[in-house]
Formats: structure tokens, sequence, C-alpha cells
């Protein structure tokens, strides 16, 4: 994520402050050693480590900074959009997602399977393009999620620096906390557990990687962005069908498909509302030549390709009278 920010800024000609989250401080501090190897001179790029009220508000509203990227919850960037309305200052916000993956009945099934996993898991779940919400065409449905199930089942949970764990703990116990009231809430509300459901341990943050069925799409799990290893596997019958649910969010960053015929493809490619459009087994797959970003409330603007360039650039008009 600051490479995401720094590179963009740094190739326009711009000095920076990186204000790393308080969850996650010592990665940025540790490239504080890079940029001093590479011989950056003093005062181009600055971190400050902090908490959002005292540290990340006052960059929001300081006058003599004239733009902010950030990457965070939708709540808090609609925050940092009041605190930059008084100085007018550039916004771009890269924000929280409840991303459809759509499988299709013609799709490969295996594929389809292994893009779900990936698009899920990724991160234990703390990815804010996760498919959280993977809608199935009927006459595949039940096959998809038993394989699914398996899959998720044989996933190796355990010390993220051990060779083989594939799913490590959750950043703290706020998330911790957030993710198990999630499940709990889908449950009371009748969806199905088809594997997992509860804590994975008695030791550390770590959650279960967890599946339900029968999940109705006005329920809090298919809803919310819940930022950990929870899927909801729904049903759909046409495509007009699932698009039409697929944009029934408050969020747009992120979609996927998975089908054999690219005309299928290249319907819900067009018609889903998401900046992203992941096909087959792609999901997740990020290229730094390529634009990233949101629709509705999953953001403002774009980050990677040139998009990102166009963040930290302004268009001047000079204009010189010619004598004849």
């Amino acid at each position: 994520m600051a490479a995401w920010k720094l590179a963009p800024c740094l190739a326009c000609g711009c000095t920076l402050i990186i204000k790393t989250s308080e969850k996650t401080p010592l990665s940025a501090l540790a490239l504080c050693k890079l940029v001093q190897e590479a011989g950056f001179p003093k005062g181009v790029f600055n971190v400050l480590s902090g908490y959002g009220p005292t540290a990340g508000a006052p960059l929001a509203r300081h006058p003599d900074v004239d733009k902010v990227a950030f990457t965070g919850s939708t709540a808090v960037g609609k925050e940092i959009m009041k605190m930059a309305a008084d100085t007018l200052k550039r916004v771009t916000l890269e924000l929280g997602g409840k991303s459809p993956l759509i499988v299709l009945d013609d799709a490969d099934l295996e594929e389809a399977v292994t893009a779900c996993n990936t698009g899920i898991f990724l991160n234990h779940g703390q990815c804010c393009c996760a498919s959280s919400r993977t809608y199935v065409q009927a006459g595949i449905y039940d096959k998809f999620v038993k394989k699914l199930v398996e899959k998720a089942k044989a996933r190796r949970l355990g010390d993220p620096l051990q060779n083989g764990t594939e799913q490590g703990p959750l950043v703290d116990d706020i998330q911790f906390k957030r993710v198990l009231g999630y499940i709990e809430a889908g449950k009371k509300e009748g969806a199905k557990v088809m594997c997992g459901g509860g804590r994975f341990g008695t030791k550390g943050y770590f959650v279960e990687p967890t599946i339900f069925a029968e999940v109705k799409d006005e329920m809090t799990i298919a809803r919310e962005e819940i930022f950990g290893p929870v899927l909801t596997v729904m049903k759909f019958d046409t495509i007009e069908e699932v698009i039409e649910r697929a944009n029934n969010t408050i969020y747009g960053l992120a979609s996927g498909v998975c089908s054999r015929d690219i005309g299928k493809v290249m319907r819900v490619a067009e018609g889903v509302r998401a900046g992203t459009v992941w096909v087959n087994g792609s999901y997740n797959t990020l290229n730094v030549g390529q634009e990233f970003g949101g629709f509705k409330q999953s953001g403002i603007g774009r980050e990677l390709g040139e998009g990102a360039l166009r963040n930290y650039l302004e268009i001047k008009t000079v204009i010189v009278p010619f004598d004849r």
C-alpha cells in the first residue's frame, strides 16, 4: 500500500509524508532505511507514526498539504473528505468493498473454486476487494459449494512465519471480535454454516475459514464488509438477475466472473458497477500498469497505471502574445 502511494508521488517530483496505520507501522519504518541507502535528499520521504485523530487528522486539515491519498475504511474516508474540504485539497480514496464473484454454470468448476478461494481468503480475508459475495448459477451451485468447502477445510492455519502456513491471525483483537460478531449475526439470521464458523485454536486472533450457504441478499453478512475469512455463497438463475443483485450495494470496488463464454463474460463485465472485473482464474491479480479503484462508496480516483500519476500533477495554461 505504501508503494502504491509513494511511487507515483515521487515520480511526479513531489515530497510526501506517509502516515502509517497504528496497527501496521513497522514496514514503513523499515522502508526508511532503504530510502536512506538509496540517497534520497532529506525531507523528500517522511514517515509519521500515530493515531488517526492526533496524527492523520492534522495532515488532512493542514493548508500546506496539497493532496491526500488514503487506503482504508469507507467511514474514515468520508471523514478525510470533510477535513480536506476547508482547504479544497485533492483527495483520492481507496475504500471498502463487498465484491461479487459471479460463477456461471458453464464455468470451469475447478478454476472457479480456486478463484473464489483466492478471492476470499487472501490475506486472511483482510482484503478490500475480497470476493465476499459469491453468486453461483443454480445448475452448479451444490457441486460448487461442496468443492469450495473441501478446499477451505484443507487450508493450513498457523504461524505465518512457518513454511506451509496458508492463513495466519487477524490483525488485532478488535478485528477478531468484529469478525466473530458477523459470523454470529449470520447464524442468527438463518444462514447455514457449511464450514468454520468460529475461532481456530486457543491462542491468537485466528478465525476459521467460514462459508455460509442459504444466504439472502438482505442479511447483514451479505451487505456489510466483514474484512475477514467469511464468505457468503448465493444462488441465482439468470445473468440479468445476478447483475442487478450484484449492483445492489453501496460498494463498487471489484468483481469477478467465471465462464467459458466470452459473450457472457463481457455482458457481466459491462453490467457490474465495479472498478475491476477479474475473469476466471485471475481474481486478485494486480499489475502496476493497470489502474485500480472503486465506484460508489468504494472510493474516488485511481491508483496504479497512468491514473496514479495524474493524481500528483496539475495542468497549467500559459498564454503568450506574440508581436507580428
